[in-house]
């Protein structure tokens, strides 16, 4: 059986943990940040884990991360 290859758009965005967790960043940070209020942008930098219902599919995208 070939290599698989690692999606790389989805290599950008989740990175795996030491035991076996993926890290993915939250959405809405990016612009319109104005009515948004300092709480809520401060708990966006954060990093947050992939729900457990979503894990087997991203795990497809990236086999060796």
């Amino acid at each position: 059986m070939p290599k698989l290859k690692t999606k790389r758009g989805a290599a950008k965005r989740f990175k795996t943990t030491g035991t076996g967790k993926i890290l993915r960043s939250k959405a809405f940070s990016n612009h319109i940040l104005t009515k948004k209020t300092t709480k809520r942008k401060r708990g966006l930098r954060k990093s947050a884990l992939v729900d457990s219902a979503n894990k087997k599919s991203i795990i497809r995208l990236i086999p060796y991360i």
